[in-house]
């Protein structure tokens, strides 16, 4: 299925459900040249898309969008239980497609994802940027327990500016379906003990990028996760929370062109 892109653009999005392996994933593909993928969080694949949208447009790039299977309502197979799973079906994913020179940006459990499928060490893969990523462990620094928060907590975790957060549905309690998809993925830590460990191993650029408002996985967080990884690059966003790709798209458009991946 192909739709028109937002704000009368000529350019299409294709929208449609393939099957990578023996994996279902719906998939929005911003076809351009030079080929991105970008991996939404636990607040499912409306966070990601105005940026898919913005990084398309200024960069002509080819821009992937896959919902992860299980978010959205969508189908998830039985064997995707772990972050691991799912970052193989995605190198799968790009091996099927014939894409070569992948750019994979993650925010938040997509962070942890980017890193996973960076660990694989697909030829496919040229570099990964992780955005308030989750998914190691940091002493003294654990990532919120979001389970039990209330919508208005999340969003003053989340937000530097929680008055330009989405307004929840009226009614809104509890986890969301896709804060439930994410916790099959993740389980309630949302972290690996081993991951720091293997990061050690990856000789692709890194790009780590933090919000300095971030209230899931503090900036500490950010550095830590960046000093597990050889040479990654660390750059702290001004006026931006969890989610920079929402609250500071340009900002984090600019250090993303600025600094490289």
């Amino acid at each position: 299925m192909t739709t028109l892109s937002p704000a009368g653009s000529l350019r299409p999005i294709r929208t449609g459900t393939h099957t990578f392996g023996t994996a279902e994933v719906t998939l929005q593909d911003r076809d351009r040249t030079r080929p991105f993928l970008l991996l939404h969080g636990g607040g499912g694949v409306a966070t990601m898309a105005g940026f898919a949208d913005l990084l398309a447009e200024r960069t002509h790039s080819r821009v992937l969008l896959p919902t992860h299977p299980g978010f959205g309502g969508t189908p998830k197979a039985d064997g995707l239980t772990t972050v691991a799973e799912l970052a193989k079906l995605y190198v799968t994913m790009l091996e099927e497609l014939d894409l070569t020179d992948v750019t994979v940006l993650g925010n938040s459990f997509g962070g942890w994802l980017a890193a996973e499928i960076a660990l694989l060490e697909s030829p496919r893969v040229s570099g990964a940027v992780i955005v308030d990523g989750v998914g190691v462990e940091v002493d003294g620094h654990p990532v919120t327990d979001v389970r039990g928060l209330t919508p208005e907590e999340l969003r003053a975790l989340s937000w530097h500016d929680p008055s330009r957060a989405p307004v929840p549905p009226a009614g809104a309690t509890g986890p969301s379906p896709d804060v439930v998809a994410l916790l099959g993925y993740t389980g309630a830590a949302m972290a690996d003990p081993t991951l720091a460990k293997r990061l050690g191993g990856l000789d692709i650029p890194v790009h780590v990028i933090w919000g300095e408002s971030d209230g899931i996985v503090t900036p500490d967080y950010g550095r830590a996760f960046a000093a597990a990884i050889p040479m990654a690059k660390f750059t702290l966003l001004p006026r931006s929370g969890h989610l920079p790709q929402l609250e500071t798209p340009e900002e984090l458009l600019g250090a993303l062109l600025d600094l490289g991946n």
